[in-house]
């Protein structure tokens, strides 16, 4: 089976966002435990990656995933009901 650069940087990819994800959720479970409401933490965490984000690379780029984000959310892909396990 010969992968190439793409399918590999594909895996690289999703690896990374497997463990950020993971990385967050444990965030989130110690927010939790202190008592910090969730839309407090989300506020917090929307914003600190916005900042990072534009820092890293520009506002455009920033404005396109809160638009990516904004079509996903109005999708249902963040509704727990509608997740297929």
């Amino acid at each position: 089976m010969d992968r190439g650069i793409s399918d590999i940087d594909v895996l690289i990819r999703e690896e990374k966002r497997l463990t950020a994800v993971e990385s967050y959720e444990d965030a989130w479970a110690e927010g939790r435990a202190a008592g910090i409401e969730p839309d407090i933490m989300a506020d917090a965490a929307i914003a600190t990656a916005l900042e990072e984000l534009v820092r890293a690379n520009g506002e455009a780029a920033a404005l396109s995933l809160m638009e990516r984000m904004r079509e996903r959310l109005m999708a249902g892909e963040f509704d727990p009901a509608q997740r297929i396990h």
